[in-house]
């Protein structure tokens, strides 16, 4: 199953890459305030759709663009949850930070994640119980002993009252950590989370085609995932804290109050 996610994730690399070519012919709609989806998004996920059911015919589908497949119910045993391209925004404007998104929920659990960076080549990977890996290599997250020597990741959605939100956040955390990063791509984020390249990574009201993937990088690299109470109902309530077990600790104590 994680080979056939890898297939999918590389043929749809094939598809983004070809358009980044060529960024003014891309067709653009805004399904709301600055969220952006183009005929690429489109082209990606169907990349990833044909691919995952030519191997699995009977699995169920949840992707960002085309939404759930008619056999996806509480019954399912198998769902891909698919972002085509996540970081869209970053895509439209050339900006070389953006990924595809692949995860496997088998009853429930996420068991295999794929996240693959077409600018970088770099493929992020986990089954779960058998850990995280970046180009075949594995990583762990790093684990500072205080978030005071922590770099964490951020994001914000568009709309002026997450932006509003997030800026009290930033005042809270940013002058208690050695930096705050905010790329455009929370999928990516996590998995330079898992790869030790950032120390933490948090946001708000993010959909689980954004985290699915990411949060078992994470967790097969050492790390603690959970909602700003702590808690570990973030892929349902879309906000999502992850760190090394120390850092993890210390953001929640910050972040508590916004949840």
């Amino acid at each position: 199953m994680l080979n056939t996610a890898i297939k999918a994730a590389r043929r749809a690399a094939t598809v983004i890459n070809r358009a980044s070519f060529d960024l003014d012919r891309i067709t653009v709609s805004e399904k709301s305030h600055n969220n952006f989806v183009t005929d690429v998004d489109h082209a990606s996920e169907q990349a990833i759709v044909e691919t995952l059911l030519k191997a699995y015919p009977d699995h169920a589908i949840l992707g960002e663009e085309s939404g759930p497949t008619a056999n996806l119910n509480d019954e399912s045993e198998y769902v891909w949850i698919i972002d085509p391209i996540d970081g869209t925004t970053n895509f439209l404007h050339g900006y070389p930070n953006y990924c595809i998104s692949i995860a496997l929920q088998q009853r429930g659990v996420i068991t295999q994640g794929v996240i693959y960076d077409p600018v970088r080549n770099d493929l992020f990977t986990a089954t779960k119980g058998a850990g995280a890996y970046l180009n075949d290599k594995r990583i762990r997250v790093r684990n500072p002993d205080r978030i005071n020597k922590a770099l964490i990741g951020s994001g914000h959605g568009q709309e002026p009252r997450d932006l509003a939100e997030y800026l009290r956040m930033y005042e809270v955390v940013a002058p208690r950590c050695h930096g705050l990063r905010s790329s455009g791509s929370a999928a990516l984020e996590l998995a330079n989370v898992a790869a030790g390249r950032v120390d933490g990574y948090f946001e708000k009201n993010l959909k689980i085609w954004d985290i699915a993937a990411g949060s078992l990088l994470v967790t097969e690299a050492g790390g603690i995932v959970g909602e700003f109470s702590g808690e570990s109902e973030y892929l349902n309530k879309g906000d999502i804290i992850a760190a090394g077990p120390k850092v993890f600790a210390g953001m929640v104590a910050l972040l508590k109050p916004f949840a």
